[in-house]
């Protein structure tokens, strides 16, 4: 099957980012649209290096976010610290494992599983693999549409923080975890926006060509 022929980098066209007008671009050139004159990349300028950055950091950050405490009790008894795991273990032990699972999925599974997918996305274009390039442009949209849920312990903590504060049982308050863990989510955003699909696509032009 041959996608280079048809592909708008070819015919050198591309989109607008800031009006989505579709424009011929010049590469010997600096291209800006004609209608709102924002510039004009075939391909989003250092995207990769832009992505691996983000991800690295956020790879650095999934550690702590998931053995420091994520929140921290304060009441007559003492004081108690939870780390995410705690926190699923708690919710186990006391016959609540479908929520046990909900925040394990969300809060340990799809971060970890977010992270290896950009990984795997990230080397594929680094070493220009040419495989199921469909399938990976998939993983990415899926990437995108996941990204959000991620930040399901950020919200908990801030409800229970709202909850308790508001009653007067117990103080309670977010951990180092909590700012870790919103790293993680955030920078695996961040590195999601960075990434440019259609790169996916260039070894398969360039084999066309060849």
């Amino acid at each position: 099957m041959h996608y280079g022929v048809n592909s708008a980098a070819a015919r050198n066209l591309c989109l607008c980012h800031g009006c989505g007008l579709l424009s011929r671009v010049d590469p010997a050139l600096d291209s800006a649209c004609p209608r709102c004159g924002a510039p004009l990349h075939l391909r989003r300028p250092a995207a990769l290096q832009r992505c691996w950055a983000l991800l690295l950091a956020a790879i650095i950050c999934y550690l702590p976010a998931n053995l420091l405490p994520i929140m921290e009790t304060s009441a007559l008894t003492g004081v108690q610290r939870d780390t995410i795991m705690s926190g699923v273990v708690y919710l186990w032990n006391n016959d609540s494992w479908p929520l046990a699972l909900v925040v394990f999925t969300a809060s340990v599974l799809v971060p970890l599983l977010k992270i290896l997918a950009l990984l795997l996305l990230l080397c594929s274009v680094q070493w220009r693999w040419r495989w199921a390039p469909r399938q990976r442009t998939r993983l990415y949209r899926m990437i995108e549409v996941i990204g959000p849920w991620s930040m399901l312990d950020i919200f908990v903590v801030a409800l229970m923080v709202a909850l308790v504060q508001w009653q007067s049982l117990a103080s309670i308050k977010a951990g180092p975890g909590a700012v870790a863990f919103g790293a993680v989510v955030v920078l695996t955003m961040l590195a999601a926006m960075s990434f440019d699909p259609r790169m996916i696509w260039d070894p398969l032009e360039e084999n066309d060509e060849q």
